[in-house]
């Protein structure tokens, strides 16, 4: 029987699921230095001083993708294992940045600011469709794919830049694949962020790359230019995106996520053409009954002496 630690929340059957393979498991405890475990969402940080006063722990949970809250050199220096959910909340994702894509062409929410401030301003909102597009995905991996998928049904063509995909996944996608990043802001239209948080992709979207953007679709349209972050905070530089936002250069942000959280006082998040969501990325029953139970079923497998498949820092197994 392991203790096991849960401080974000966990789907119930999942947590079901650990008690009756005999596990004990504790919701949001104080401390976890006498926990074998302990399975984290987006709010707990896990820092070399809190592993250092963990020692029991073998084994740290990301319910989730990002692992940019865990300490990993510190985590596999102690001999712990991480693990995270990577394929549980694609889904949910890839449907609210095409929320968010769709709410930004179309002036949803400030059509629905508008009504509520008993204004009709029909006349004002003309928007483009996405269709003869082109979409720029920074980073293509799971998540961007499916979006892909939709963006290609919906008639936009399909750009990335992602220095780690093998060439043959973007080929059997039917999507360009750029080396330098740049390339993708001046082809694109719209970008679709979906990579890592690192120190290469810290403000890698910022005032150099948006003012390369066209402002004119494949199609000829001038559609203006469009940004929408579902990925990690500080990946776009929300101050330098504001001043495109506030000069022209970009006619939307959308972000899901953001440098600093919660964040509710930044001046981006007033301006008219902004729309964001507080990270709900993966807020769906569906997207968390999914990470719950891959969660538990990870947990259960380590515990019975076996090697989770997710293993993200794989030298502790070295």
């Amino acid at each position: 029987m392991a203790k096991i630690a849960v401080t974000d929340g966990m789907a119930p059957a999942a947590i079901g699921k650990l008690r009756e393979a005999g596990h004990d498991v504790h919701l949001a405890p104080e401390c976890l230095d006498e926990y074998d475990a302990v399975v984290i969402r987006s709010a707990t940080i896990i820092s070399a001083d809190t592993i250092a006063t963990s020692p029991s722990i073998r084994l740290i949970g990301r319910a989730g993708v990002g692992v940019d809250n865990i300490d990993l050199e510190a985590a596999t220096a102690a001999g712990i294992l991480v693990c995270n959910t990577p394929g549980a909340s694609t889904q949910s994702v890839v449907e609210l940045t095409i929320g968010h894509l769709l709410a930004s062409t179309r002036h949803i929410t400030t059509a629905d600011r508008n009504l509520r401030s008993a204004k009709w301003t029909k006349k004002s909102l003309k928007g483009t469709e996405l269709s003869g597009k082109n979409i720029g995905f920074i980073g293509f991996g799971r998540i961007a794919q499916g979006v892909g998928r939709v963006a290609k049904s919906l008639g936009m063509e399909l750009h990335a830049y992602d220095p780690y995909l093998p060439a043959e996944i973007a080929t059997e996608q039917m999507c360009k694949l750029h080396d330098d990043v740049e390339d993708v802001f001046r082809n694109c239209t719209h970008i679709a962020v979906h990579c890592n948080l690192t120190e290469e992709t810290h403000h890698l979207v910022n005032s150099h790359t948006l003012s390369l953007m066209p402002g004119v679709g494949a199609d000829g349209i001038q559609c203006g230019n469009h940004l929408v972050s579902c990925a990690r905070g500080g990946i776009v530089n929300e101050e330098e995106a504001l001043q495109a936002l506030n000069d022209g250069v970009l006619s939307s942000c959308a972000l899901d996520v953001f440098e600093n959280e919660p964040e509710i006082s930044h001046p981006i998040l007033q301006h008219p053409n902004f729309h964001g969501t507080p990270h709900i990325g993966a807020a769906t029953y569906e997207a968390q009954a999914r990470i719950g139970i891959e969660m538990a079923n990870l947990l259960i497998d380590f515990f019975n002496g076996n090697v989770p498949a997710s293993v993200v820092n794989r030298d502790v197994l070295q």
